[in-house]
Formats: structure tokens, C-alpha cells, sequence
């Protein structure tokens, strides 16, 4: 990047990403770095991020109003900021909601599809099997909703997701629910402060950017 002269970079880090090293390489550069959407897990850093914790606990909430007391989560891998946001949101609703917490119900996962199944499995397994699911993704959700219909299962189970893709509309056992983090909108306003940054490049005592997009909770259980 350096060699390309870039001015500057976007960035939304992997599922795999657990080391930041190179991109302290690019600011003893100068060239400023934006992060979006999945983002790393410190303060000293620009970013635009959706609310996934406040956004975890009205999924909970609406899922406990809709009667459920065991609810599973297939959740990212560790290494990912966002996975720990879901869990503390997950976590609060539990437990505001005078419920006691299973981090058992809590999976962590690489996001494939047999990571995905694994995860089934052990719900399928699971001695509070749950009855309510949310997944990290909609794909996730879409790997759940298939292997689920494939064991004539489908009906015991709502699912919610996150990402809200116009894909999940034409399925015939959409998610209930899933949670909108208007990635347009983080998108914008990400290149709005890459911009900034690039044109202020020697601005003194320069605050970081932390912008945070409300996140909602789409409801598409069409009964309600």
C-alpha cells in the first residue's frame, strides 16, 4: 500500500484476523485507516460500527416475549469483536430478564456450513435443547434453515439472524426476525471520515472517530 501511494484504506477485518501489527505499520506511514463494521478491539483506532450489543438484547427480548426460555446462539469466532458483542447482549438480556445464564447455549464457530451443523448437533444434543436459535449471520442462518428442513425439524425452532439480505424474503421458513446494521449507511459515513483524515492529514491533537449506526431489529414473522 505504501508503495502504491494510497491515501488511504478501508478496512474490515476477517474472521481470522488476530494480529494488528501491520496496520500500525501503515500510520508510521501516515496513511490513515478506517475501520467498518467488523472492527478490532481497541479505543486508539477510527471506525463505524453497528450497535450489536443493544441490537442482541431486543432480539433477546423478543424472542423471550414470543415465549421462549432456552435460546441457543451460534456465535463467531473469539477472535472476531463482534462475536463478544453478541455474548455480552445475549448475556444482559438473560439476566435482566431474571434467567440464568448457560454459556453452553453460547457456540462459538468458524461461520462454514459444517461449523454451522456442529453447532446444530450439539443444540439437537443439548440437555436444555433450545427453541430459539439466533445466528451470527444471515448465511449462518441459512446453513441452520437447511440442515433443519433436512431433518423435518424446521418447525421446532426460531431462528434470528442479523444482516437482514433481501435473500432471506424468498425462503419458505425465513428467520423470525433479523437484526438491519444498514452496512450503506456505515459504508458513507466511513469514506466521510477517511476523507476527513486525508484531507486534514497533519491536524493537531486529532480525536478518533468512533461512530456507532443504530442498529434495528426487522421483524418478518408475518403473523405479527
Amino acid at each position: 500500500m505504501k508503495n502504491q501511494r494510497v491515501d488511504g484504506l478501508l478496512v474490515s477485518i476477517s474472521k481470522d484476523t488476530f494480529k494488528f501489527d501491520h496496520f500500525e505499520k501503515l500510520n508510521s506511514f501516515n496513511i490513515p485507516v478506517v475501520f467498518f463494521d467488523r472492527i478490532p478491539p481497541f479505543r486508539n483506532v477510527h471506525y463505524v460500527a453497528s450497535s450489536l450489543e443493544s441490537a442482541t438484547v431486543k432480539a433477546l427480548n423478543y424472542l423471550l416475549k414470543r415465549g421462549h426460555r432456552s435460546i441457543g446462539m451460534i456465535n463467531g469466532p473469539k477472535t472476531l469483536y463482534a462475536s463478544e458483542e453478541r455474548k455480552e447482549g445475549y448475556k444482559q438480556a438473560i439476566t435482566f430478564n431474571r434467567l440464568k445464564f448457560d454459556p453452553s447455549l453460547v457456540i462459538n464457530c468458524d461461520l462454514t456450513e459444517q461449523g454451522t451443523l456442529d453447532a446444530a448437533e450439539k443444540f439437537l444434543n443439548h440437555k436444555r435443547k433450545p427453541t430459539a436459535i439466533v445466528a451470527f449471520n444471515d448465511y449462518v442462518a441459512l446453513f441452520l434453515i437447511k440442515y433443519f428442513k433436512k431433518l423435518n425439524v424446521i418447525n421446532s425452532f426460531d431462528i434470528l439472524s442479523y444482516a437482514n439480505l433481501p435473500i432471506i424474503s424468498y425462503l419458505d421458513h425465513p428467520p423470525v426476525a433479523s437484526v438491519e446494521q444498514y452496512p450503506y449507511l456505515q459504508g458513507q459515513k466511513a469514506v466521510n471520515i477517511l476523507l476527513d483524515l486525508i484531507q486534514r492529514p497533519n491536524a493537531e491533537n486529532q480525536a478518533y472517530y468512533h461512530t456507532i449506526v443504530d442498529a434495528d431489529l426487522i421483524i418478518n414473522d408475518t403473523n405479527e
